[in-house]
């Protein structure tokens, strides 16, 4: 990571037209918390924004169907989430909103310095206008059929079935989704953004500059890039937004994607009146945008375009945009209430934060859309949170009070030279340089936004602790050694404190408990320094007197997860046809050509097959791919004899990273297609071909 005065942290303005659901949580905002908890842990210089995003015309139609103002709408949904956020732990140092004052005026002065320029094309042209509701709509507000793919439901911006960029006129059929009914052409001006004219400065900035970003980031704007960009109107016919600063633009207001952007840069105006040039101007600041993939064009593509046009701001160095979640096997819809509410949720399992916390952290869509199911919730609890890093941290202070009356026992080298010491100092060793391994694996890993990878190396840190415990049987040796009792204990209870450090950026309850347990200024010292060193520090002083010993977490109980479950099913989880037992499975996630490429798919013959010993489902499979004969093992026993593959042709993964399944290792995966009714197919070339030619 390179070296920088500060840091600017902004996590996507959520919409202020619902509550949130954990969607949202995991996609933008426990990520960039996370992250912001590990940069002020350094000790660096951080600022953390977000407000509502409060204009558009989804809300003046959503305050219409209320039966409200737009200004009631949204101070309603800006309460909600402000307090669902605080609640939740969310730590801005402001939530802010598009509505102040003071993004009105900044938005209207970034919109001055840039049309000072000449930059904004302006024009009169022919829009759709939604006759019934007496608006003209935006481009999200028209769908029709697309004229790349035959998607009957593209909207006007963008279909979301072939990835093409439209303009509303593109579509065929277009009609309103206000009104259901086919929109009129009719003339309006307005005032253009010229994306096209950075095209090149983009390509060099982005595509050259930031190869090192996420690849679903990267290849997402490549492939905007490669189509070409088109000049985009930052101006609608509106009466409730920021006023067009322009003496005749009566009417017209500044268009959502333009002036939720600047809302970063008003928020932190409003934090720090006096100071806020240095995390917008200062090149020595890194600015990172936290986002779901939905987001990825403004922020990566048209925000920095802005910017770059004021000639004044720093540009994003990082935008590590997260997948969907899933829920329960659906996507999450607001309109069907297929959701977890973070304020139900905060309600219903009050003084449970951590949890979802550490559950959204270890299913985050980082790559590809993740399935939150609670299933999965109570069985991560109970095994993970409370099985291992709590048992662990309970074993150890139970433990010590047992023992020596909850003090920390002295700590010295382990005397003599038999057999028993001399395996317990092995064993300490090897626990000591496996745990700073872990802490530097997670250090790394928070650096690069893989907070998957970061959350289970700090729990492998109670995995490590508790098989120290285990191999070194305290409880065992209190019948003889005490002293070498009092070695061990001394040296598990700095591996709690430890845990407590590396718990921070994740679990921030869980760490102030073990804090309160520890009762260590030593501890409160310490955290600096375990951060920067990215090892274990020393935390317990002897002789310290313990606080209380209290369990971290509790279990899940069954009931707990039925009324869950049950609120869920109050509303279907989906409004089209019910399934059947034998309906296709759902298309996967849309990927890119780059993500496709990656793959070497190949055509190779079975020279000869065999059952594993041990296995009813795999076979053992020797491959001819065109280079030799390669081993690799399927998983379709249960639909092939040996008899039945050998001499076949087959389809396969040729650049799948080696994998061992019981003891022997499989270089490969066969492509199999699975029917409705569950059966696996070969899936093969309809015609002989030679051995190693590739599928393209």
């Amino acid at each position: 990571m390179t070296d920088f005065k500060r840091y600017t942290i902004t996590a996507a303005l959520p919409y202020a037209n619902g509550p949130l659901h954990i969607g949202h949580i995991a996609g933008a905002y426990l990520p960039a918390d996370t992250y912001v908890r590990y940069l002020r842990l350094k000790g660096e210089d951080v600022a953390f924004i977000c407000g509502s995003d409060e204009h558009g015309v989804a809300i003046t139609l959503g305050a219409r169907k209320e039966g409200v103002t737009p200004r009631a709408f949204v101070d309603k949904y800006h309460q909600l989430m402000k307090k669902a956020f605080e609640d939740f732990g969310i730590a801005f140092d402001i939530y802010s909103r598009t509505s102040n004052p003071v993004h009105y005026e900044t938005a209207q002065e970034f919109f001055k310095t840039i049309y000072d320029q000449n930059l904004f094309i302006e024009e009169t042209s022919d829009q759709y206008y939604d006759e019934q509701e007496g608006i003209f709509l935006a481009d999200r507000y028209i769908i029709g059929t697309c004229p790349n793919c035959g998607n009957p439901n593209a909207y006007g911006d963008q279909c979301e079935k072939c990835g093409t960029s439209l303009s509303p006129k593109q579509l065929i059929n277009p009609r309103s989704t206000v009104s259901g009914k086919a929109p009129i052409l009719k003339p309006t001006k307005h005032w253009y953004f010229p994306l096209d004219k950075f095209e090149s400065w983009l390509k060099d900035w982005l595509i050259e500059g930031h190869k090192d970003w996420k690849t679903n980031v990267y290849g997402q704007c490549k492939s905007w890039l490669d189509q070409g960009l088109q000049p985009r109107s930052i101006t609608r016919d509106l009466d409730w937004g920021i006023p067009v600063p322009l003496p005749d633009a009566k009417g017209k207001v500044l268009y959502v994607w333009f002036d939720a952007p600047i809302g970063y840069i008003s928020a932190t105006k409003e934090w720090k009146p006096n100071d806020w040039q240095k995390y917008w101007k200062d090149p020595e600041t890194r600015l990172i945008h936290f986002i779901g993939k939905d987001n990825i064009v403004f922020h990566c593509i048209i925000f920095p375009s802005m910017l770059k046009a004021t000639g004044e701001y720093i540009l994003p160095d990082n935008v590590p945009a997260n997948e969907f979640l899933n829920l329960e096997g659906e996507k999450l819809s607001t309109s069907r209430n297929h959701a977890v509410w973070l304020h139900e949720y905060l309600l219903d399992l009050p003084g449970r934060r951590d949890e979802l916390r550490y559950v959204l952290n270890s299913i985050s869509p980082e790559t590809k859309d993740a399935d939150f199911t609670w299933k999965d919730y109570q069985q991560k609890v109970n095994s993970e949170l409370v099985a291992i890093l709590g048992n662990f941290v309970n074993r150890v202070m139970v433990l010590t009070w047992k023992y020596f009356d909850g003090k920390v026992p002295s700590e010295h080298e382990l005397p003599g030279t038999d057999e028993r010491r001399k395996r317990i100092l092995a064993l300490y060793n090897q626990a000591h340089n496996d745990l700073n391994k872990s802490v530097k694996d997670m250090a790394d890993a928070i650096k690069n936004f893989r907070f998957r990878e970061a959350q289970f190396q700090m729990m492998n840190l109670s995995r490590i602790g508790n098989k120290f415990l285990a191999d070194t049987e305290p409880w065992k040796l209190a019948k003889e050694d005490m002293e070498a009792v009092g070695c061990i204990l001394n040296y598990a209870l700095t591996v709690v404190g430890n845990i407590a450090l590396a718990c921070e950026p994740f679990l921030p309850d869980g760490a102030a408990s073990i804090r309160k347990q520890l009762n260590s200024e030593l501890l409160e010292q310490s955290r600096k320094k375990f951060w920067e060193k990215e090892e274990l520090v020393h935390v317990v002083p002897q002789h310290h007197q313990l606080g209380k010993a209290e369990l971290l977490y509790r279990n899940v109980e069954d009931a707990d997860m039925e009324k869950q479950v049950a609120r869920l099913k109050k509303t279907p989880a989906t409004t089209s046809a019910p399934a059947t037992e034998n309906a296709i499975k759902p298309l996967k996630p849309e990927i890119v050509f780059d993500d496709f490429g990656k793959l070497d798919i190949r055509i190779g013959t079975v020279v000869s097959a065999e059952k594993m010993e041990k296995s009813n489902k795999l076979l053992k499979l020797q491959v001819d791919d065109g280079f030799g004969v390669r081993t690799i093992l399927s998983g379709i026993a249960q639909h092939y004899t040996p008899e039945d593959i050998a001499g076949k042709q087959v389809t396969f993964i040729a650049n799948l990273a080696p994998r061992k399944m019981m003891g022997t290792e499989s270089q490969g995966m066969i492509l199999m297609a699975e029917d409705k009714d569950g059966k696996l197919r070969l899936v093969r070339p309809i015609d002989d071909v030679a051995p190693g030619s590739q599928v393209s």
